[in-house]
């Protein structure tokens, strides 16, 4: 043995963390349950459903959320199979930018982390910011008088406080964290299951309720486009995809189970199941939700005059006090999917910072006595702050608030991911039969399966940028640049500044991951679990 060194006993995970290239830094105190229940709680049916139920509604109406859910939910599982897959072979933080690392280099690498990041804050920040307004929405239900005069600028000091908690939440405990999590499960499954309860048996006039002919046959086009038609070619291939981004942006944060694979206990299986069984519960939990909303829209038309949104809904159906109910359950749910998130998106600056990919690198990969990741924490949510502050700005169209703030920074974070699990899943149908699939492993279908995953996101990639209603585009009458959905100027102009980045500097020095243990403990590794000389 190496004089100065010291036998560390290494567990199957750790061993296996070794053979990658890294010692074990985090604490590795979760259970598979939590590594489900935090993709889980960031997908949050509670929170997308309803924040972004305005965008099916607008997009294609009834038919198009009750049709369009389970077709896109079926592509995401898809899309997460593949992901389980690599997860399982490469169970570390860095996740999804080490496997394109590894698969196709250090540029794509590069890039992939970076799309990682940017959608993560992207989802944060929207996820932060739905949850204050439906804290504000909750106490105007209690107070007239808050309600009659809403002000952005008091949602934005809520979304602030909201930013400040779930920074305090992920600092001071990740023993915390993860019981919040497990609870987040819970409350989502019981909290879901009460709500549809009261939208089938607790409604204003309980005798209403729309017709499976009406709920799966009424299309809308709320966007100005095409005039408002809902037929032809334009309504098929415009409108009804961004209706998708109902579901597309709901089922999304799943990639925390493999951020997280590194504090998690048999993370090898734990983490390839904590993303395929998040995505397909929270889908069937989804669309139950979704119909017992639809089945209970009591005025169409004014539901649409409202610009779709799930106040003039509730408010339709429910008392104010009733519709209170649902709105602090769904707010609960929002706050757990917000801490979830900030842990999700600290853990990948963590672990790009760890490998140089980052500026100030070596502020963002350090981690506190509890193992916690301290600045990743702080940057994020200051970040999510900055990215959200058009928020501030006043936009109506029609006579009713419109959320285009908001769907930016829901499309950024939809971008952002996606388009960072497409390019390992590409890398990994480019390698074939070569790649050496772990325990968990979709057999020969990734043939079939990662095509169709790579085509749904790279379709859904060009619907995030579209714009969202007619008066944000340059040549329709009506336009104002605060209408404009400015995801289309964040996410390619932040790539173009990286492109222009590892052109004249990153190329040079970013060579991929970086392994934090030494080449000995790499071949003790290798032989299996037990004792590995590391430096004392």
């Amino acid at each position: 043995m190496p004089e100065g060194h010291e036998i560390v006993e290494l567990s199957q995970d750790e061993a296996h963390l070794a053979r990658l290239g890294y010692k074990q830094e985090l604490s590795r105190s979760w259970s598979g349950f939590s590594n489900f229940a935090i993709s889980f709680s960031i997908i949050s049916i509670l929170a997308g459903c309803l924040t972004t139920f305005y965008v099916g509604w607008n997009n294609g109406g009834p038919a198009g959320i009750a049709w369009g859910w389970p077709v896109m939910a079926v592509l995401i599982l898809v899309i997460g199979y593949c992901m389980a897959e690599l997860v399982s072979t490469y169970p570390t933080s860095g996740g999804i930018y080490w496997w394109a690392s590894k698969l196709g280099g250090p540029a794509a690498g590069f890039f992939t982390g970076w799309l990682n990041i940017i959608g993560l804050l992207g989802i944060f920040a929207s996820v932060a910011y739905g949850c204050a307004g439906f804290f504000d929405s909750f106490v105007g239900g209690l107070s007239s008088s808050w309600a009659a005069h809403y002000s952005l600028t008091r949602v934005f000091i809520e979304f602030v406080v909201i930013l400040v908690l779930a920074a305090a939440v992920n600092i001071f405990s990740s023993h915390l964290l993860a019981i919040m999590n497990n609870i987040s499960v819970w409350w989502h499954v019981i909290g879901a299951a009460v709500i549809v309860a009261m939208l089938w048996f607790f409604t204003a006039d309980g005798t209403h309720h729309n017709s499976v002919g009406e709920v799966f046959s009424t299309t809308v086009n709320n966007t100005g486009f095409f005039n408002g038609s809902t037929h032809g070619l334009g309504f098929i291939i415009m409108i009804l995809p961004l209706g998708a981004v109902l579901t597309q942006y709901t089922i999304t944060g799943y990639d925390a189970s493999v951020h997280l694979s590194e504090e998690t206990k048999g993370a090898a299986n734990a983490a390839a199941r904590g993303i395929t069984s998040s995505i397909l519960y929270s889908a069937l939990g989804g669309w139950v939700l979704l119909l017992s909303l639809l089945f209970a829209v009591q005025d169409k038309n004014g539901l649409t005059k409202g610009g779709g949104g799930i106040f003039v809904l509730l408010g339709q159906a429910f008392t104010p006090h009733a519709a209170a109910v649902i709105v602090f359950i769904s707010t609960c749910a929002q706050f757990f999917c917000t801490c979830a998130c900030l842990t999700s998106c600290s853990r990948v600056i963590f672990a790009f910072s760890r490998d140089g990919a980052v500026p100030f690198s070596h502020l963002w990969s350090k981690v506190n006595s509890q193992k916690t990741p301290v600045n990743g924490v702080l940057i994020s949510a200051v970040i999510a702050l900055i990215i959200t502050l058009p928020a501030l700005i006043k936009v109506s169209i029609g006579g009713a608030p419109s959320p285009i703030a908001f769907y930016a920074v829901v499309s950024i974070g939809v971008l952002g991911l996606y388009g960072a699990f497409g390019i390992p899943i590409f890398l990994r149908w480019r390698k074939g039969d070569a790649f050496e699939a772990g325990a968990f492993n979709n057999g020969r279908k990734y043939r079939w399966m990662n095509p169709i995953a790579v085509i749904e996101i790279a379709i859904m990639s060009v619907v995030g940028i579209l714009p969202t209603s007619s008066v944000g585009v340059p040549w329709m009458d009506g336009f104002s640049m605060k209408y404009v959905n400015y995801a289309i100027l964040v996410v390619p102009g932040a790539l173009i500044l990286l492109a222009i980045y590892w052109r004249v500097s990153v190329r040079t020095w970013f060579t991929g991951p970086k392994s934090t243990i030494s080449a000995d403990a790499v071949e003790v590794a290798d032989l299996g679990e037990g004792p590995v000389a590391e430096p004392a």
